[in-house]
């Protein structure tokens, strides 16, 4: 068959519409169907693409007119036709997410999965796909960043590409704009970064940080590496944040006051959480993106592909993205543990790690991790933090049992070589049984109760037996997020009290709850999510910060008469102060400590 062949015209950025015309030669004789996928992979969420495509229509070659039905919304039937056909549609860009599309009059985003329909019985032919430049555009001098492979294209870079197959197409995202650019090779490979939006971003200080990241991840897996050429697009916004990984590329959002400026000296806290967001996307080349679960492979993206692997293909990848930052030499050992500490602090707050394993929350993902409400706190786990916790564990038990002579390393690399490589599909206990060959023994009460259960780990002995010392303390702020902190060696220092609740301001005036957490002093006092709380002890409350510092002034056990409003009708309530739990956690290194390696 004659590759299938789609053009995108960057049509009217006013109303955010791009216009793509597909040329099927050989359309299926009964009638040609359509569809669009209804997730994009990373993104485990049903999200119904279709609902931003316009008006399909089809034609023959010789202008006449074909019926196109809709079968449901992701399905669309041509008529049939014995001969070449062409199907003319639009795309509403409106989606300033790293999962859609985007176009305005500064930038025009792409991913396949919002745009290209997808011929269905000829998904593996080979696909080739236009950029056509408006008037705009040009006008603008926009240029195009991609890593799908160009076929015949200008300096700027419209024009012609192609893909093996429709899975390859819709795996490379598109950028185009006239952007800010920056390059560093890595590893032998060239990297790009691009960068949209309004920023001063000092690109010498990101390319000079970026690159040891690059390379000490492609010298940990070795050849060969899974790509020729690697972009990081960016996309900086006034407080977004986010990435999506893609086989030689990955999609990001930022905060403007995330990236370096001219003259920044140590990292910020918010550069080095870019860095590692970069770090984590680029980590998934390997791990999610080659090393895969075989239910992903098998999905045709209209369903969920429900799998419990998610614990390890983003914990250990959130795993791995802060500690290549050390091995890098971004960050020193003790800001790594610091970090590291914060990162199992958001496990050890959360009280729905006793209600959810970390297999059902993979699961469930699609559900209740991707469509969280006010109890999600006391429901259920992140995969992401507590996937990270496990896989700590899976490694420091590998060195226990092993005697220090195998370690998480020797797994990742091990399922690169034999799964990643090779492109064979993980099946639900793949890990597990590597795990326990590498250790030489049964790690089956391991995971068990990492993976089944619901208890936490022994996270203290184990990382004993690698010389950092784990313990948990009470917060000492409102903005406490783990780690050390001064006040908590401060003889008779209080704990910094709060309702057990996330506080927001409202428009009102007042202090929202958005989440209430069970077994504290809004949840015994009768408080939920979406209540407002107007006053305490007779006193207004306009903000959370006031109610925060009103509260430090209160000793343990104190009750508040609190007025609130749930939805528009008026409520009182007491509300006893407690001593907050011991739930941040502070990783310090004894003498000597050898964990972990650079």
């Amino acid at each position: 068959m004659n590759p299938l062949h789609y053009q995108l015209t960057l049509h009217d950025y006013r109303s955010h519409r791009f216009a793509i015309t597909l040329i099927i030669e050989q359309p299926d004789p009964v009638g040609q169907l359509l569809r669009l996928p209804k997730w994009i992979p990373g993104s485990y969420m049903i999200r119904d693409f279709s609902k931003h495509i316009i008006n399909v229509r089809a034609t023959t070659f010789d202008g006449e007119a074909l019926k196109v039905s809709v079968v449901d919304p992701s399905h669309w039937q041509v008529a049939p036709h014995h001969g070449s056909i062409k199907v003319h549609y639009e795309v509403y860009a409106w989606d300033l997410s790293v999962r859609g599309a985007h176009y305005d009059q500064q930038h025009a985003f792409l991913n396949g999965t919002s745009c290209f329909l997808e011929v269905v019985g000829q998904s593996q032919q080979p696909q080739t796909l236009d950029l056509l430049a408006d008037e705009w555009a040009q006008h603008q001098a926009w240029s195009v960043a991609t890593t799908l492979p160009a076929l015949a294209v200008n300096q700027q870079g419209f024009g012609r590409y192609q893909a093996a197959n429709y899975a390859e197409l819709i795996d490379h995202p598109i950028e185009m704009a006239k952007f800010a650019e920056l390059r560093f090779e890595a590893g032998g490979i060239e990297h790009r970064m691009v960068l949209t939006g309004v920023h001063d971003a000092d690109l010498d200080r990101i390319a000079a940080d970026l690159a040891p990241i690059c390379a000490a991840q492609l010298a940990f897996f070795g050849q060969p590496a899974p790509f020729e050429r690697y972009i990081f697009m960016v996309m900086v916004t006034g407080n977004g944040y986010g990435g999506l990984e893609h086989r030689s590329s990955t999609a990001l959002m930022c905060s403007r006051d995330s990236l370096p400026y001219q003259g920044m000296g140590e990292p910020s806290d918010k550069y080095q959480q870019f860095l590692e967001l970069c770090s984590h996307e680029y980590f998934h080349s390997w791990n999610v993106k080659r090393i895969q679960p075989a239910r992903l492979q098998q999905s045709d993206l209209q369903s969920p592909a429900t799998t419990q692997l998610l614990w390890w293909f983003e914990g250990a990848t959130s795993y791995y993205d802060l500690l290549f930052l050390y091995r890098a030499g971004t960050i020193d050992h003790p800001t790594y543990l610091n970090k590291l500490a914060e990162q199992l602090t958001r496990v050890y707050r959360m009280p729905g790690r006793f209600q959810q394993s970390l297999a059902d929350a993979s699961k469930q993902a699609w559900t209740k991790f991707y469509q969280q409400d006010e109890n999600a706190p006391n429901a259920i786990i992140s995969y992401y933090t507590k996937g990270a916790l496990a896989v700590i564990a899976l490694d420091l038990t590998l060195r226990i049992r092993t005697k220090g002579q195998k370690n998480l390393d020797d797994l990742m690399r091990l399922l690169w070589q034999d799964y990643g490589i090779t492109e064979q599909g993980l099946t639900e206990h793949t890990i597990e049984q590597l795990a326990s060959q590498l250790a030489g023994s049964d790690l089956n009460e391991f995971f068990n109760q990492a993976l089944y259960a619901t208890e936490d780990l022994p996270l203290e002995q184990l990382f004993a037996q690698v010389g950092v010392n784990f313990s948990l303390r009470p917060p000492y702020a409102s903005q406490d997020l783990g780690g050390p902190h001064d006040k908590a060696t401060e003889a008779g220092t209080k704990p910094y009290l709060n309702l057990g609740a996330n506080l927001v301001n409202s428009t009102n005036n007042s202090v929202k709850l958005t989440h209430v957490w069970h077994e504290r002093p809004a949840h015994r006092a009768g408080l939920s999510g979406g209540d407002e709380i107007i006053a305490l002890d007779g006193i207004r409350m306009n903000n959370a910060s006031q109610l925060e510092a009103y509260l430090q002034r209160r000793p343990v056990g104190d009750r508040l008469t609190c007025h609130y409003f749930r939805r528009d009708e008026l409520g009182q309530t007491e509300i006893t102060l407690d001593i907050p739990p011991a739930d941040r956690v502070v990783l310090s290194p004894t003498t000597p400590c050898n964990w972990p390696e650079k």
